[in-house]
């Protein structure tokens, strides 16, 4: 099996609070460096697009990135399981290196999507497998304290990538370029703290790759987002394209469903679906998602258009949300930590972003900024009790063999919600904007020239347009954005709904402190215990059915999926006790003879 060796092993390596903390320090720069190239092209696209031209490709740039990062998230994390969570993650940190900089290089539009695409696939390596090692390393009893941290990256990248880009494209001595190449030395520290401090086994596993269900599993994904993203842009919604992709879509999806479950060792294993914590957690985050994303993407809108606000300044003006986040996120986590209960956060932190969403929905033109800051806040808050507590809840509920499958899973439908939710609120501001500009140019007796309609241009070009246009345009996109985060409440209430289901597990581990210095076994105690676990392995195995002491207390050390008693004691037997019964033997004498498989009579 693909978890065997790593769940015998792992039990083995305890890590010291500094050591978690030097590791987390190359993760979470890892983290920081990725989603920042993410966002940092949005305010140096228009300079981009004058030097290298190509405006109808201008969409591309950003939903490259968006488009390979998400379907390529389910990929990492099984990969991981088979090749290993440090190559992988350098790997991806590669993958990144080389697309920024070849991304820095481009000449023309076609080099850079290209470049940025690449890009994508390191991010969603990175964004997945940073949450899998940190499970890898914390028991989820001690993760809470951890995971914090994580989920601050992300706000904090979400604030600095504009913020960068507007000062690289403002300084003479720059230029654009380097909206890419800045991020490239910090990529590499990264990559070197990783190769220092994280020391996890290196395991050969018998498996194969499951080529069949990546391809239709990524073929599905991406007509998806291709939908989402081009649709209302490219084409319209009721297209051919619009029905032709959807057709894909859904074709692909059944073919997926079938090949994972006849795959010997599935990208996404079937019984995940079957796992009601991961069902939840994974639609949680979906809402979340469409939430977040929506909130994030339209927000600046906000604040340029309808407040005037410069593209640094509408940064800082979320500097509140960030600072929430983080600290909503630290302490909830270090309260899971002390406590070991953790549903409250994710179900109150989804009721605090319904409520920071529909206190957005109250903004108006005349809005003080000391009122956007304190309802970014509140928005933030809710995102850091909610965010890494259902990637939590997720991995605890999971067997150990499904770490990274679970991982990357939640972290897919967190990505996917973020691309509808984008889609859906820009078909939505876009529409409402449309009517509420139309109806109060005839409420206001104003005919345009030919009966056309306003041509927006940039935040400036609004600020410049005569009375009473100005107004009108400026009241039209305060209603219509006031849409976009009215709409998004119910969504959140959705992901609330969600986390009420959940059910509160208890955290593996313990923040007992290990005894400083155990008393070692010796080589006859090693063989004799994993002598004895190799026999209740058997012991399980030939169960038929009939219930016993035995099978119950076994098929306790498995979280409760919806499978029976039976199979999850078997699954145990299969999954520790047979990995640990010959890494004690193994680590008693050397491995001449398999002293296990020969089997044990009863």
């Amino acid at each position: 099996m693909v978890a065997q060796a790593h769940t015998a092993t792992s039990t083995k390596r305890q890590y010291t609070h500094r050591e978690i903390l030097e590791i987390m320090s190359g993760l979470m720069l890892a983290m920081l460096t990725s989603m920042i190239s993410t966002s940092v092209v949005g305010t140096a696209l228009p300079t981009i697009v004058g030097e290298l031209g190509g405006q109808d490709q201008y969409s591309w740039v950003a939903s490259a990135t968006m488009l390979t990062m998400t379907v390529s998230t389910p990929l990492w994390g099984k990969l991981s399981d088979l090749f290993g969570r440090k190559l992988l993650f350098q790997t991806a940190l590669g993958l990144f290196v080389a697309a920024s900089a070849v991304a820095g290089m481009s000449q023309d539009m076609g080099q850079l999507i290209a470049a940025r695409a690449v890009q994508g696939l390191g991010v969603g390596g990175l964004s997945a497998l940073s949450q899998v090692i940190l499970g890898d390393i914390v028991s989820p009893r001690e993760r809470g304290r951890y995971s914090g941290y994580m989920g601050a990256v992300f706000g904090i990248s979400t604030v600095a990538g504009p913020l960068l880009g507007g000062f690289i494209v403002d300084a003479d001595w720059l230029g654009w370029r380097w909206c890419f190449y800045v991020v490239v030395p910090f990529a590499i520290v990264s990559f070197l703290v990783i190769q220092k401090v994280l020391k996890l086994p290196v395991v050969k596993r018998k498996t194969s790759v499951d080529i069949w269900g990546a391809t239709t599993i990524t073929a599905s994904a991406s007509a998806l987002m291709l939908l989402l993203t081009l649709g209302g842009n490219e084409f319209e919604w009721n297209s051919v394209w619009t029905y032709f992709l959807a057709a894909i879509g859904l074709l692909m999806l059944a073919l997926a469903v079938l090949s994972e479950r006849t795959a010997r060792d599935p990208i996404l294993p079937p019984r995940l679906f079957r796992n009601r914590t991961f069902v939840l957690t994974s639609l949680a985050s979906l809402f979340v998602g469409m939430a977040m994303f929506g909130a994030m993407i339209y927000l600046p809108q906000y604040l340029q258009i309808v407040k005037g606000l410069s593209p640094t300044d509408s940064g800082l003006m979320t500097l509140p949300m960030v600072a929430a986040l983080f600290v909503s996120g630290v302490v909830s986590g270090k309260i899971v930590t002390k406590t070991g209960r953790w549903k409250l956060f994710p179900v109150a932190g989804l009721l605090v972003v319904a409520a920071g969403l529909l206190l957005l929905s109250r903004l108006h033109v005349d809005s003080s900024e000391w009122l956007i800051g304190f309802d970014v806040a509140v928005l933030g808050t809710g995102l850091g009790m909610s965010m890494q507590m259902l990637i939590l809840a997720a991995q605890n509920g999971s067997e150990p063999r499904d770490m990274a499958s679970t991982t990357s899973g939640v972290s897919f439908f967190r990505s996917l919600g973020g691309a509808v939710g984008v889609a859906a609120f820009g078909a939505i501001l876009t529409n409402r904007l449309k009517d509420e500009m139309a109806e109060m140019l005839r409420a206001a007796h104003i005919a345009l020239p030919g009966g056309s309609e306003v041509k927006l241009g940039s935040p400036d070009a609004i600020q410049r347009l005569p009375e009473p246009i100005r107004h009108i345009v400026l009241e039209s996109f305060t209603r219509g954005l006031e849409t976009v985060f009215m709409v998004g409440v119910p969504i959140a209430l959705l992901g609330f709904v969600a986390t009420i289901f959940l059910k509160e597990l208890p955290l593996r581990g313990s923040t007992m402190a290990a005894p400083p210095d155990p008393k070692p076994l010796s080589k006859d105690d090693l063989v004799l215990a994993g002598l004895l676990l190799e026999l209740v392995a058997q012991r399980i195995e030939r169960t038929n059915g009939e219930r016993s002491a035995l099978l119950t207390a076994v098929a306790r050390m498995a979280p409760p999926d919806g499978r029976s008693e039976r199979e999850r004691a078997r699954s145990v037997a299969q999954d520790v006790l047979r990995p640990t019964s010959r890494a004690l033997i193994a680590q008693a004498a050397p491995p001449q003879k398999d002293l296990v498989t020969g089997g044990i009579s009863q």
